[in-house]
């Protein structure tokens, strides 16, 4: 602070001056009112050094208490400033990405991009425009029109064009490999990634097109590039062309790679490949693959049987053979999973659920280990001498060890049954007005419990009957309670089983691209562009799991709305360039995310250099 006055004034007044620089913008303002020249005489016979006095002591209270007293003027009559701008914007800044930055920047994301763009003739900053489109993600999730659109939301104010935005995903797919490996090195000096057991799953992501990509073959090369988004099997049966994520996540929930396939693609291609990618960038370390059974086939299961890896996979019980079933259905060589004591499926499904003291077993599991060793072709053939003394060449065959370990649970059977039971309700209220005309039977709706039979006399015209098909619903209530994993580990039961359970943390993943970060809709066209935009969600998704990866640390866990809610809460106000006022108010989350950080976001006010200092020591 300075002392300021008019030196050409005869009676001059003198002000308590500041100066303020907020990013490049430099502000003087007056804050406080010593006196006039004439006033100060009835007090001091040297006003000037008085005034001196002042400005020292204001000086000395702010560098002691961090704190000054300052008078401000309100004009309630002033008028904003016009601007030509077609919508009004809000000139509140976010500063809760600070948190997001600090994790960027331990990803060292900006070493990748010079690494890459090392010699070229770039005149943009490429990890600046994926920083904040990665931020955008996660906060406001936008087209890349709209995230360019609200740049300014940002305390830091990133300065850069569209165009750049289009020409850093053509870097970041350029080199998919290598920024993908980037992030799992230098996620593993953020966290420990525990990468002893590696869970798998697909999911598709529509588009809104007419008409899928077609294909391609180079006339000069004979190269075939396939079409990315393609028609394709889906849950949802929905016509729209689409295109097919594959990712592999560590045991804490936090991805560790991915894939991106044409929707026409059978998902469980995918696995092998990325999977070799996988143990790349592990250098050898072994792991243990765990997916569903729609991604357990027989191949992946002998992959995953050879280089010190193992595999545990979901084993749908209905598809095993007549001998398999049999052993699951004979009730005999069943243990609880928590004692290992002897016990039958007929008194697990008979105890009372009621009684209390039945409440452990209501809650425990029956487990059986039934071997089932398989033969797989080896793919190559060999010779064998027929006994009419001839050769023949046959097909090589080795066994696949693995075993089906089955478990019943009454706490799912219960579950399935309620489930069930409401299905067969709609189903008797959709026979009520079944219009023949539209009716067709599903293999996972309420229709499958509906049966048609259609009768007919000679010469007459055939008539449908429809009715309630109670063999289909005796034929599923058989596998109530049952569960089934596929694995070649020697482990106990009750650790493949835990393994196994944890498969729902990477459908958690899905469900925070596509809900909580927008994945979907994809605002791109080209082929590029849309793997570089699964590549921007995929550094938001992993961002977003190590910042709650600290959280736990701490010892708290809060849900993936709330945290997102209060980063976005976090904005302050500019008051007259001279501070900013924080216009959020405090949270656990807000004291925990400091507590992890040590940023100190939990002020009320906070100067311009402050914030600038905070921001300079996270980009280092």
């Amino acid at each position: 602070m300075k002392l300021y006055y008019d030196k050409k004034s005869k009676d001059p007044t003198y002000f308590i001056q500041k100066g303020y620089r907020n990013g490049k913008k430099t502000t003087t303002k007056n804050i406080a009112r010593i006196g006039k020249h004439s006033e100060l005489l009835k007090i001091t016979d040297d006003p000037l050094a008085y005034a001196k006095e002042q400005v020292a002591r204001y000086n000395e209270e702010e560098k002691k208490n961090n704190r000054i007293s300052m008078e401000v003027t309100i004009d309630f009559n002033e008028k904003i400033k016009i601007c030509s701008d077609p919508v009004s914007s809000s000139t509140n800044r976010n500063i809760g990405y600070f948190f997001l930055q600090q994790l960027y920047r331990r990803l060292d994301i900006g070493s990748f991009f010079k690494k890459v763009t090392d010699g070229s003739k770039i005149t943009f900053d490429p990890d600046l425009v994926n920083r904040f489109l990665t931020f955008s993600r996660i906060l406001e999730p936008d087209s890349k029109l709209g995230t360019f659109s609200h740049l300014d939301h940002y305390y830091e104010q990133p300065r850069f064009g569209y165009v750049h935005i289009l020409r850093t995903m053509d870097i970041m797919q350029e080199h998919y490999d290598e920024y993908i490996s980037h992030l799992f090195d230098k996620s593993s000096s953020i966290v420990r990634r525990n990468t002893s057991v590696c869970y798998y799953d697909c999911t598709n992501y529509y588009f809104e097109i007419e008409s899928p990509d077609d294909d391609y073959v180079d006339e000069v090369t004979g190269e075939f590039i396939k079409g990315l988004r393609k028609y394709g099997l889906s849950k949802q049966h929905q016509p729209a062309p689409f295109v097919e994520m594959g990712l592999f996540m560590d045991a804490d929930g936090i991805p560790l790679s991915m894939c991106i396939a044409p929707g026409s693609d059978n998902e469980q291609t995918t696995a092998i490949p990325l999977e070799k990618k996988l143990s790349e960038m592990f250098r050898g370390k072994k792991f243990i693959y765990c997916a569903d059974a729609g991604l357990g086939s027989l191949n992946i299961r002998n992959f995953n049987s050879m280089g010190g890896r193992a595999f545990i996979v979901t084993q749908s019980i209905k598809k095993l053979s007549g001998t398999l079933q049999e052993a699951v259905f004979n009730d005999c060589d069943y243990r609880l999973l928590s004692s290992d004591e002897a016990v039958s499926i007929k008194d697990m499904k008979s105890f009372d659920k009621t009684d209390p003291s039945n409440k452990a077993l209501y809650l425990d599991k029956a487990y059986k280990i039934i071997p089932a060793d398989k033969a797989v072709d080896l793919g190559f053939y060999e010779e064998k001498l027929l006994k009419n003394g001839h050769r023949r060449k046959v097909k090589s065959k080795a066994v696949l060890p693995q075993k089906v370990i089955v478990t019943f649970s009454r706490k799912m059977l219960e579950y399935q049954r309620c489930i069930r039971n409401r299905q067969i309700e709609r189903a008797k209220k959709l026979l009520k007005n079944l219009d023949p005309e539209t009716y067709k039977k599903g293999p996972n709706d309420v229709t499958r419990f509906i049966k048609r039979t259609s009768s007919t006399k000679s010469g007459q015209d055939v008539t449908d009957l429809y009715e309630i098909d109670q063999s289909a619903i005796d034929e599923e209530e058989k596998y109530d309670g049952y569960y089934a994993v596929a694995t070649n580990l020697d482990d106990s039961a009750e650790d493949i089983i835990r393994i196994s359970s944890q498969r729902y943390k990477i459908e958690d993943c899905f469900r925070i691209m596509k809900t909580n970060f927008s994945a979907r809709p994809v605002y791109h066209q080209k082929r590029e562009r849309i793997i570089a935009h699964f590549m921007i969600c995929y550094t938001a998704l992993l961002i977003y799991r190590l910042l709650e990866k600290e959280l736990d640390r701490q010892g708290t866990h809060f849900s993936v709305e709330n945290i997102v809610e209060t980063l976005k809460n976090m904005e302050v106000a500019n008051i007259e360039d001279i501070c900013y006022m924080s216009t959020y108010t405090c949270s656990q989350i807000c004291t925990a995310l400091n507590a992890i950080s040590g940023l100190g976001l939990d002020k009320k006010y906070y100067q311009p250099k402050e914030l600038n200092k905070k921001l300079k020591k996270i980009l280092g």
